[in-house]
C-alpha cells in the first residue's frame, strides 16, 4: 500500500514492479544478480481521483508514455529492496507534485522610481565609457 496523501492511496496491485538486470560496471556480480526495477503504474486502470489523473497526463515528463504508464526504473542501489524503495519514492513523489496547485501570476510593472534609477545608471555608466577613447591632441 502506497500512501500518497492523507486521502489517496495506491494498493500494491496497481503497481506492476520487475526486477532486471541493472547497467553499468560492477564485474562479475552484475551480470549474475537482478537488482534493477523497473517500475510501471497505469494512470488510465489506477484508483487516483480524476484531477490527479488528469494533471498526471498533462506533464510533459519523459516517464510517461503516450499511453499513460508511468515508467521509473531504479538502479542506483545494490540492493532489489533499496532500489524498489527508490523507485516507489519516486513515483510518490511525482503524483505528491501534480497534486500542488500553482498560485496564478500576476504581472507587475517596474515602479517609476526604479525605472528613474535605472536610466540614470546607464547615463553615468555610457558616460565613464566614453571616456576611455583615445585623446586627441
Amino acid at each position: 500500500m502506497l500512501h500518497i496523501s492523507q486521502t489517496v492511496t495506491l494498493s500494491d496491485d496497481e503497481i506492476e514492479i520487475t526486477y532486471i538486470r541493472a547497467q553499468g560496471a560492477g564485474g562479475q556480480n552484475v551480470n549474475k544478480v537482478s537488482s534493477a526495477v523497473h517500475l510501471r503504474f497505469d494512470i488510465h486502470a489506477s484508483s487516483l481521483p480524476d484531477f490527479y489523473k488528469e494533471r498526471l497526463l498533462a506533464l510533459k515528463d519523459s516517464r510517461i508514455t503516450k499511453d499513460g504508464v508511468i515508467v521509473i526504473k531504479g538502479q542506483q542501489y545494490r540492493t532489489q529492496e533499496k532500489n524498489r524503495d527508490d523507485a516507489l519514492v519516486r513515483l510518490k513523489e511525482l503524483i505528491k507534485s501534480v497534486g500542488v496547485v500553482q498560485k496564478a501570476r500576476r504581472a507587475t510593472k517596474p515602479s517609476k522610481s526604479s525605472q528613474r534609477k535605472r536610466m540614470d545608471g546607464k547615463t553615468i555608466r555610457g558616460k565613464t565609457k566614453s571616456m576611455r577613447g583615445k585623446v586627441d591632441f
